[in-house]
């Protein structure tokens, strides 16, 4: 399997309700340093997983969305709380549709809230489009 990777970082705030979550349940913010990993069993015609500029810019723009936002009041987080896991998957989600990459390959998102702990959600990316290079 093959992977290739990049990394970015957001800075977000938001509260968690419920009386598990103690302190956190006070809006505060949260600095998250994300990596984003697509896995691939083959390489394309041209010997690559992904284009890593094609992932680098699409990490940015799915960022950009939450990226010093309250995301109490984003519309992806609406009535939802915003844990790292589920911030994970939004990532995914959406830079999952904005990939071209070819169907069979996975993306892991990881958060990592401090070099101590960090949360990850891996998946096979679902309706990937064919790399346009792999067209010919």
């Amino acid at each position: 399997m093959y992977t290739v990777g990049v990394r970015d970082h957001i800075m977000v705030a938001h509260s968690l309700k419920g009386v598990q979550f103690g302190p956190a349940q006070r809006l505060h913010g949260a600095t998250y340093t994300v990596s984003v990993e697509v896995e691939r069993e083959e390489l394309s015609p041209l010997g690559q997983v992904v284009e890593t500029s094609a992932l680098r810019d699409g990490l940015r723009a799915v960022l950009a969305e939450i990226d010093y936002r309250n995301l109490d009041e984003h519309p992806a987080f609406e009535g939802k709380r915003s844990t790292p896991e589920l911030i994970a998957r939004y990532i995914h989600r959406e830079l999952g549709r904005k990939l071209p990459v070819s169907a069979g390959s996975a993306l892991t998102i990881t958060l990592h809230e401090s070099p101590l702990v960090w949360v990850r959600y891996r998946a096979p990316l679902r309706g990937a489009s064919v790399m346009p290079t792999e067209l010919a």
